[in-house]
C-alpha cells in the first residue's frame, strides 16, 4: 500500500523564508479533519494540500513548494540527503572543518571516514582487524553513531567508542554501540527506502557534551573450529558526531494573548476547543509567532485544532473534555460514550526544537492506525529529562542527515520522566507513516522510550506515559489496547512480505522483527501498559 504524500507548506506562504512577528494579516490555517474520526487523506481534505506525484521520493520537491537551501552534494556519501545537503547544514569536509553556511541552522554533524586500525596493544581489543579512529580532539558533539554506504548491508561485528567530556581531560570507558539498527527503518520498496539517500547505520548513542573521541569497529572473527569464516565490514564506514545545538528559547505569549490558566492550558486553547473546528471566519487574522519559518508553520498547522500556531506544547484534556469533543467531532450524541482516553500533554516539534529545514518537506500518511509498536531508542540511559529535547534533536539529525531518512523515524517519543513528544511531522492525531518497525510501518504508529532497557527497568513514569498516549491515539481510531489485530507484513526477517500476522494492538518491536528491541525489561511491562491504557479508555 503506497502512502499518500502531501505538501507540508501548502498552508503557508510558500515564498516566505521567515515570518516576522508583525506579519500582515494572514488567513489562519484551515484545520485538518477531526482527530476523533480518522481524517481523510484524499486531495480534498481541508488543509492537506496537493498530493505529490506517486513517484516522489524523499528529497524531491513538488512544483510550488517552498524554496530549499542550495544543495551541494557531498561525494563521500552515496545519494543525496533529503531537502538539502549535509554540507549545507554544518557537516564538515573530511578535514572536519564545518561549512560557513552552518551558522544559519542549529546543530551540526561531523562525518569522519574510519581508517584501518593498526595492531592494538590494548588487550581488551578484539584480535580481528578492523577500522576506527585514534583519540582526537573534535568540535563539540553529544551523540555518536557509525554509518556506511549500502543500506542493505549489515555490520556483523562490534562498534565501541570512548569520548572525552567537553572542556576536560577525562576519557570515558569503552561503550558499546548497538550495531543492529536496520530493523528501525522504512519498509522495503517504499519511496523513503528507495530514495537513494538511505544509508546503513548503527543505533545512535548519547554520550553527553564531548570534544574528543576514539572509535574501533571489528568484524566477527572466524570460528576456531572452522564453522564460520571472518566477515567483511561494510564499505564507506564513517563516524557521525552530532551536536544538537542549543535548546529553543522559552515560549512567551504574544501580545494580546492571555497567559496560562490552572491545569496548564492557555486561555487561547481552552479545554472546550472542538477537536474539529470549522474554518475561521472571513478576515480572521492569524497571530504568527516570531521567527516562525514556512516549514515550521506547516509542521505546527497540522495540530491547529489542539494549540495555536507555533505552540511548544499541546495541553492535556480531561477524560470528560476529550470524550465530549470526540463525540461532537464524530457527530454523535454527547451522551454516547466513545472509548478514548484523555488527551495527554504533548511537547510539539517546536517545543523540542526540531529544525524543520532538515526534513523532507512533504508529509506522508497511511490509511489508519491499527496498532502501536513500542521501542527503546537504544541511545543509553545517561541523560536527564532536561536533556531529552537535546537527545531528540540529535536523533532527528542522525536519522535525516546521517542515515538519509525523510524525518525523525518514530511517531512519538517518551522520556524517563514520562514526558511525551511529537515525533515525525504530520499531525499528532493523524495516521502519519513512520520508519520504526521494518515490515510493519503501514497502518501503525511507533513510540520510542528514550533509553536502553535490555538490562535496566524502565521508569514507571515512562510506562504510564505509553499507556496514556496509546489510550488517546488508539482511541481516535477505535482500537482496544487489550485487543488483537491482523497486520500484513511488508517484509522482515521474521515474516515474509504479504504474510498476515495476528498481533497485540500494543506490541513490542520484537513482535514484528527478530530483534532485542524494546529491551527485555521494557517488553515485560507492555502487559501493564495495555491494561492501564484500556482502563483509561473506560473499558
Amino acid at each position: 500500500m503506497r502512502s499518500l504524500m502531501v505538501t507540508s507548506v501548502g498552508v503557508t506562504c510558500a515564498a516566505a523564508l521567515t515570518l516576522p512577528l508583525a506579519a500582515p494579516a494572514l488567513s489562519a490555517p484551515v484545520p485538518h479533519a477531526s482527530s476523533a474520526r480518522p481524517p481523510s487523506v484524499s486531495p480534498q481534505s481541508p488543509g492537506a494540500g496537493p498530493p505529490a506525484a506517486s513517484a516522489t521520493h524523499a528529497g524531491s520537491a513538488p512544483t510550488g513548494s517552498a524554496p530549499t537551501v542550495s544543495t551541494h552534494a557531498e561525494s563521500t556519501h552515496a545519494g543525496s540527503a533529503p531537502a538539502e545537503s549535509r554540507t549545507a547544514t554544518g557537516a564538515p569536509s573530511d578535514s572536519g572543518v564545518p561549512d560557513d553556511r552552518s551558522a544559519e541552522l542549529a546543530g551540526s554533524t561531523q562525518s569522519l571516514p574510519l581508517e584501518r586500525l593498526a595492531a592494538s596493544s590494548d588487550r581488551s581489543a578484539a584480535p580481528a582487524p578492523g577500522r576506527g579512529l585514534e583519540r582526537r580532539t573534535t568540535r563539540p558533539f553529544s551523540l555518536v553513531g557509525v554509518v556506511w554506504d549500502d543500506a542493505e548491508a549489515e555490520l556483523h561485528g562490534t562498534v565501541q567508542v570512548r569520548t572525552r567530556a567537553a572542556g576536560g581531560e577525562r576519557w570515558s570507558d569503552w561503550q558499546d554501540v548497538e550495531t543492529h539498527n536496520d530493523e528501525h527503518a522504512a519498509d522495503l520498496g517504499s519511496d523513503e527506502r528507495a530514495s537513494g539517500a538511505v544509508r546503513g547505520s548503527t543505533a545512535p548513542l548519547w554520550v553527553g557534551a564531548s570534544d574528543g573521541v576514539e572509535v574501533r569497529v571489528h568484524p566477527e572473527a572466524a570460528d576456531e573450529q572452522g564453522r564460520s569464516i571472518a566477515v567483511r565490514l561494510p564499505e564507506g564506514l564513517r563516524l557521525e558526531l552530532v551536536d544538537p545545538g542549543p535548546d529553543p528559547a522559552p515560549e512567551s505569549a504574544p501580545a494580546g494573548q492571555a497567559g496560562t490558566v490552572p491545569g496548564g492550558r492557555t486561555s487561547a486553547t481552552p479545554a472546550s476547543l472542538p477537536v474539529r473546528p470549522g474554518p475561521p471566519p472571513a478576515g480572521t487574522a492569524s497571530v504568527v509567532p516570531e521567527t516562525l519559518t514556512a516549514a515550521s508553520a506547516a509542521a505546527s498547522a497540522v495540530n491547529a485544532e489542539f494549540a495555536p500556531l507555533g505552540a511548544s506544547v499541546i495541553p492535556a484534556m480531561t477524560q470528560a473534555e476529550t470524550a465530549e469533543a470526540a463525540a461532537e467531532a464524530a457527530e454523535e450524541a454527547v451522551g454516547a460514550k466513545p472509548y478514548i482516553g484523555p488527551r495527554p500533554r504533548i511537547v510539539t516539534r517546536k517545543g523540542w526544537g526540531a529544525d524543520e529545514k532538515l526534513r523532507e518537506r512533504n508529509f506522508a500518511y497511511t490509511k489508519t492506525v491499527k496498532a502501536a509498536f513500542v521501542h527503546h531508542s537504544a541511545t543509553g540511559n545517561n541523560y536527564t529529562c532536561k536533556q531529552a529535547p537535546s537527545v531528540l534533536r540529535s536523533i532527528y539529525r542522525y536519522h535525516v542527515k546521517s542515515s538519509g531518512w525523510r524525518d525523525f523515524g518514530y511517531n512519538f517519543a517518551v522520556d524517563k520522566c514520562g514526558n511525551i513528544y511529537e515525533g515525525r511531522a504530520g499531525g499528532v492525531s493523524r495516521a502519519v507513516l513512520g520508519a520504526h518497525t521494518l515490515g510493519f510501518n503501514t497502518n501503525t504508529m511507533g513510540i520510542a522510550v528514550l533509553g536502553s532497557y535490555s538490562s535496566t527497568n524502565p521508569p514507571a513514569a515512562a510506562v504510564t506515559a505509553v499507556a496514556k498516549l496509546t489510550a488517546w491515539k488508539l482511541g481516535l481510531f477505535g482500537r482496544n489496547p487489550k485487543g488483537k489485530v491482523t497486520l500484513v507484513s511488508g517484509g522482515s526477517n521474521k515474516y515474509a512480505k504479504g504474510k498476515k500476522v495476528k498481533m497485540n494492538v500494543i506490541s513490542g518491536h520484537r513482535d514484528g522483527f527478530a530483534t532485542e528491541c524494546p529491551g527485555a525489561r521494557l517488553y515485560k511491562k507492555l502487559g501493564t501498559a495495555r491494561t492501564t491504557s484500556a482502563h483509561l479508555q473506560g473499558r
